[in-house]
C-alpha cells in the first residue's frame, strides 16, 4: 500500500496535491450534505465552489495582466478551494452576507500575491489574508467550517499525505505542540478541564486542515529547519481563538499572518528572473541550463530552489519543477543541472525547446544541505547520477572562496559517459586536494581505460578508500531510495546519526 502512496506522491507536485486534496474534500462535504450532516444543501456547496473559483480566476487574471506578471496554473485555483473551505455556503444564492464575503474574500487572496510582494516575491499567506482583510474591513468572519468532527477524519486522513510529500513533520510537529500548550494554559487560567478542552480544541477547530494546506504553503514558509521550527510554534502559540490582545482576538488567519511576517524576517525571499544563456551539455543525457539574472542571486552552497516555466498542457507534475542550485554562489550565472530521462515530464520538453533570452522564474530557496560552519570537519560526498548537482555547487564554492577543506567525493553512475562536471572536481583536485572516488555499475559498459572503481558503493569500498569514515560527516544525495539505502549502510557500519545529512527537496519526493 505505501509503494503505492509514495509511486503516486513522486508523480505529482505538492501544488497538484493540496488541489487534488482541497477537491477531495469539497466532495466529501457534498456527499456528507446529501446526508445533512453539514448545515447547508448540496446545492449551496455547488453554488459556493462555482462563484468562488469564478472570481478568483477572474481577479488572477486581470493582475496577471496589469502586473505584467507569469502565472501559476493551480495558484487561484488553490486559493479558491481553500476559501470554499473556510466561507459556509449560503442558504440562497441571494444571501448578502455570504455574496460580500466571498467576493471581497476572494479579491483580496488574489490581489495579494501581487500588491503584497517584496521582490517580486508575495510574503502573506493568500487565503488567511483574504478572509482577514474581509473580517477586518467588512466585519464579517470567515466561519471555517471544514474544522468540524464531521470532516475530521477525512481531512487527517489525507492531509497527512502533504506532510509526506513535502517532508515537513518538523513545522506541523511544533505548530501542533505549541498550539496544544498554549491550549491547555489558556484552560488552566480559566479553571476549565483539560481533557474536555482538548477534546473540542481538536475536534472542533480547522487545526488540522489548518496545520496541513495552509501552513505548509512553500511560499510563505520558512525554507531552514530551525526557522521552520519557529515559525510553526509562534503560530501554534498564537492559534487559539481564546487569545486576545486587547480588543482584537486573535483567529487562525491573522496567526498565520504574523507567522508569515516572522518567516519573512528570517528568511528574505527572492523572486530571480532568469534568462537562458546557454545549455551546456555536462554528461549523457544531462545538461546545464545557465541562465543570467535580473539581480544577484542570494544562497548558500547546496541549497535548491522552484523553477517555474509557463507552458501548454503541463502534465501531473505541473509548470512548477524544484530543483538544487547547481552553480556556486560565487558565479554570476544561475545553473540548473538536469537529467534526462525516457518519456521526460512536461517541464523537461519545454526546457529543450528553450533560446537564448527565454523566460523563466526561480524563487523560494531552500534547504539545510550545506556545508558544515566548521571548515575543520572532515566530509563525505556520496552522489548517485544527477544528485551530484549541490557537491557541483559546494565544491566549486570551496574552490573559488578559497576554503581548504578536506572532502572525498565518492560518485556513483551506470557508465562513465553520464559523469557530470569532472572539470570542477578536476579543479578542486588541484586547488585543495579534493579526493574523488569514481564508480561504474554497469560492468557490461566498461572501456578497458577505465581506472575507477566497479559496482555499487558498499560497505567494503567505504572502508577501502576511507578509513577514517567513522571520524567524517556525510552528505547523501540522490534519488529517494538510494539515499535511504546508504543511511541504512552507515548506521551499520557505525556511523552516527548526527554525521549524516541527506538531500531532500520537494523534486526528488
Amino acid at each position: 500500500m505505501m509503494k503505492h502512496i509514495d509511486s503516486f506522491l513522486n508523480k505529482t507536485t505538492m501544488y497538484k496535491l493540496v488541489l487534488y486534496y482541497c477537491s477531495f474534500l469539497i466532495v466529501v462535504a457534498f456527499g456528507l450534505s446529501i446526508f445533512h450532516l453539514v448545515p447547508f444543501s448540496p446545492f449551496a456547496l455547488l453554488f459556493s465552489t462555482l462563484f468562488i473559483v469564478g472570481i478568483s480566476w477572474l481577479i488572477h487574471q486581470i493582475a496577471a495582466w496589469a502586473f505584467s506578471a507569469p502565472t501559476n496554473l493551480e495558484s487561484p485555483y488553490i486559493t479558491a478551494l481553500i476559501l470554499v473551505l473556510l466561507i459556509t455556503p449560503p442558504a440562497t444564492p441571494t444571501d448578502r452576507n455570504y455574496l460580500w464575503l466571498a467576493i471581497w474574500a476572494s479579491v483580496w487572496a488574489i490581489s495579494s500575491k501581487f500588491l503584497f510582494a517584496i521582490k517580486k516575491k508575495h510574503v502573506f499567506n493568500p487565503a488567511a489574508f483574504g478572509v482577514a482583510m474581509t473580517a477586518l474591513t467588512l466585519n464579517l468572519a470567515a466561519s471555517w467550517w471544514v474544522g468540524t468532527a464531521v470532516m475530521l477524519p477525512f481531512v487527517i486522513g489525507t492531509g497527512w499525505l502533504i506532510v509526506r510529500k513535502i517532508r515537513r513533520a518538523d513545522l506541523v510537529w511544533a505548530f501542533l505542540g505549541a498550539a496544544t500548550v498554549a491550549t491547555i494554559i489558556i484552560a488552566i487560567i480559566n479553571g476549565h478541564a483539560i481533557p474536555t478542552t482538548l477534546q473540542f480544541f481538536f475536534l472542533n477547530t480547522p487545526i488540522f486542515f489548518f496545520a496541513f494546506a495552509m501552513l505548509t504553503e512553500p511560499l510563505t514558509t520558512s525554507p531552514t529547519r530551525n526557522s521552520r521550527i519557529a515559525y510553526g510554534g509562534l503560530v501554534g502559540a498564537l492559534f487559539n481563538p481564546a487569545i486576545s490582545f486587547g480588543p482584537i482576538a486573535l483567529t487562525p488567519e491573522l496567526a498565520l499572518l504574523v507567522g508569515n511576517v516572522l518567516s519573512y524576517a528570517l528568511s528574505p525571499k527572492q523572486k530571480l528572473i532568469l534568462k537562458l544563456n546557454r545549455i551546456e551539455t555536462v554528461a549523457d543525457q544531462t545538461f546545464d541550463f545557465v541562465f543570467d539574472t535580473d539581480q544577484q542571486a542570494k544562497f548558500t552552497a547546496g541549497q535548491y530552489c522552484e523553477w517555474t516555466l509557463p507552458h501548454e498542457k503541463p502534465d501531473m507534475r505541473g509548470n512548477r519543477r524544484y530543483f538544487t542550485l547547481a552553480s556556486s554562489p560565487t558565479e554570476k550565472e544561475v545553473r540548473m543541472g538536469v537529467k534526462y530521462y525516457p518519456k521526460p515530464s512536461s517541464f523537461k520538453q519545454e526546457l529543450q525547446t528553450m533560446k537564448s533570452g527565454d523566460v523563466m522564474i526561480a524563487s523560494q530557496v531552500s534547504g539545510d544541505f550545506v556545508l558544515p560552519v566548521d571548515q575543520s570537519k572532515k566530509l563525505v560526498f556520496i552522489a548517485g547520477g544527477i544528485g551530484v548537482t549541490p557537491f557541483r555547487s559546494m565544491i566549486k564554492f570551496m574552490t573559488d572562496a578559497g576554503q581548504k577543506r578536506d572532502v572525498v567525493l565518492m560518485y556513483s553512475n551506470k557508465t562513465e559517459q553520464e559523469i557530470a562536471y569532472r572539470d570542477v572536481f578536476a579543479e578542486a583536485e588541484k586547488a585543495y586536494g579534493l579526493k574523488t572516488i569514481y564508480t561504474l555499475s554497469d560492468k557490461a559498459a566498461l572501456s578497458p581505460e577505465w581506472k575507477g572503481k566497479v559496482g555499487m558503493i558498499d560497505e567494503a569500498m567505504i572502508r577501502e578508500t576511507i578509513p577514517d569514515f567513522t571520524d567524517r560527516m556525510f552528505y547523501l544525495s540522490g534519488p529517494h531510495g538510494m539515499v535511504v539505502a546508504f543511511e541504512a549502510l552507515l548506521y551499520k557500519i557505525g556511523v552516527p546519526r548526527r554525521h549524516i545529512k541527506t538531500d531532500y527537496f520537494p523534486g526528488f519526493a
